[in-house]
């Protein structure tokens, strides 16, 4: 039975390192970090961007800004979406 479990686990700790390695080796090294699906840098960094440009928009009355803010608005909210990469494969959402 414990080695059936073994081989489990080390399936499992296989498909983590394929699937994220930068978190595998901080795991490993026990200096955890947050997995690729909860790290948002980018994101917030879009976000800003497209706040900044509709905001310059709205106070300029440039309707061209304006768009192009809630485009950038559009595209950040999609990049905090953790299951983004199953989407893109074409897989469902996770059941529950």
């Amino acid at each position: 039975m414990a080695t059936n479990e073994d081989r489990r686990l080390g399936d499992l700790a296989e498909q983590l390192r394929h699937d994220d390695p930068r978190f595998f080796h901080a795991l490993e090294a026990g200096t955890p970090c947050r997995p690729r699906e909860y790290r948002h840098g980018t994101a917030w960094l879009t976000l800003a961007v497209a706040l900044g440009g509709l905001a310059l928009g709205i106070v300029l009355g440039h309707g061209l800004l304006i768009a192009g803010g809630l485009v950038l608005a559009g595209i950040a909210a999609h990049r905090f979406d953790p299951d983004r990469a199953r989407v893109r494969q074409g897989i469902g959402p996770p059941p529950g």
